[in-house]
């Protein structure tokens, strides 16, 4: 129960961490212009976050657990800016569950091997959330034209949203978000392990 506890705390801070990073992840408008960021930050920040704390207890389902609570905590927000008079999809809540819950089913499969999960697991995060996320934010209501109608109060100048030029430089961000974050999210996945292994020495 305490571990479990001690996940709450720190899944509701860490999320502060990975919905904010870069300060654009959170927002519709930047989530979705600056796609491959968004796909690169959210895989690296859920596998470590999640593989951290799977090993820390050791029990297949606290990554889900723990995504599961990064998402209840944003969509928190979210309403808290839908209340100040901004619209619905003002707010994009990222997708964690379903690629935090193949890392648990990863962790399960391979007995509880931590190498494999941050091997097999990481790489299915990095495959599979940027596919997901792309979902998520095609079902957002014309993303440039709220991002111009409803400027967030901290954006400076120099970062208001321009239209992307999608295809000038790459023809597919699901494929390049999709192919970074998997590559990424591997390392990174390992450094959170070796960070338990620190701690808990």
């Amino acid at each position: 129960t305490t571990h479990y506890l001690f996940i709450v705390v720190v899944a509701v801070n860490s999320t502060l961490l990975t919905i904010n990073a870069g300060d654009y992840i959170f927002y519709t408008d930047w989530a979705w212009t600056s796609f491959v960021v968004f796909s690169i930050s959210q895989s690296t920040m859920l596998v470590v976050g999640a593989i951290y704390y799977m090993l820390f207890t050791g029990v297949p389902g606290t990554a889900t657990y723990y995504a599961t609570i990064m998402t209840i905590y944003t969509w928190v927000a979210k309403g808290a800016w839908f209340a100040l008079g901004y619209p619905y999809d003002f707010v994009a809540v990222p997708v964690w569950i379903p690629s935090a819950t193949l890392l648990d089913l990863t962790y399960w499969a391979t007995r509880r091997n931590k190498h494999a999960a941050i091997i097999i697991g990481g790489t299915l995060v990095g495959l599979s959330l940027p596919l997901f996320n792309m979902i998520n934010l095609l079902l957002i209501r014309d993303p440039l034209e709220m991002a111009f109608k409803y400027p967030r109060p901290t954006l400076p100048p120099y970062m208001t949203p321009i239209e992307p030029q999608v295809g000038k430089f790459y023809n597919s961000p699901v494929a390049l978000g999709s192919g970074a974050g998997a590559v990424l999210s591997v390392p990174i996945a390992a450094l959170g392990a070796k960070l338990n292994t620190w701690t808990y020495r």
